[in-house]
């Protein structure tokens, strides 16, 4: 039997338990796939910031990681998992710019908020992968609690590199040439 491909995007989660393969694309969002491997049901959310939606926002709660963890948890439940069994993988919170500076990084918060509230409700994380400047691809299969992950380069950095590699070129092609000097005279 094939599997059924369910792509989510920021704020949105799945739970299955027939067998859904679950793919979505990571910057500095993360996601939390959830397991539990006795009754065989996984689930995977999409977070794009840390804490809760407050009353400006209340139109898009799973955008932010307690509200995305909960409904996915009660989604899981739902479905007849065990909140005793379930574990965790948790993915993404890259720092794709780098001229934002690390106390405003989006990705860090993210990736710190998740793991602390896994912690707190007692579901062990036993997969991760965070942090870095790439951006991931998740696939992530339900039944088996099994992850591909994908890595994808930044673009931005590439551009980076590329424009300082032609600058260094630059000052290396003048820097023996002499300069002018110029005195000053009273």
């Amino acid at each position: 039997m094939k599997s059924k491909r369910v792509d989510i995007h920021v704020g949105e989660c799945y739970a299955s338990k027939d067998g859904s393969i679950i793919v979505t694309i990571l910057g500095s969002c993360v996601a939390a796939c959830l397991f539990d491997p006795v009754n065989r049901i996984g689930g995977m959310n999409h977070i794009l910031m840390p804490g809760r939606a407050d009353i400006k926002h209340f139109d898009e709660p799973t955008r932010y990681s307690i509200n995305a963890m909960e409904l996915l948890i009660n989604r899981m439940m739902d479905l007849g998992g065990d909140r005793d069994k379930i574990v965790a993988k948790v993915f993404g919170g890259a720092h794709l710019i780098p001229t934002i500076s690390k106390e405003n990084m989006m990705g860090e918060k993210n990736v710190s908020f998740t793991l602390e509230f896994l912690k707190r409700e007692g579901i062990r994380v036993i997969s991760r992968d965070v942090g870095g400047t790439d951006a991931r691809k998740i696939f992530f299969h339900t039944n088996t609690g099994d992850v591909f992950l994908r890595r994808i380069p930044s673009t931005y950095q590439n551009w980076m590199i590329k424009k300082e590699s032609l600058e260094l070129k630059r000052i290396q092609k003048i820097a023996h040439l002499p300069g002018e000097v110029t005195f000053f005279h009273e």
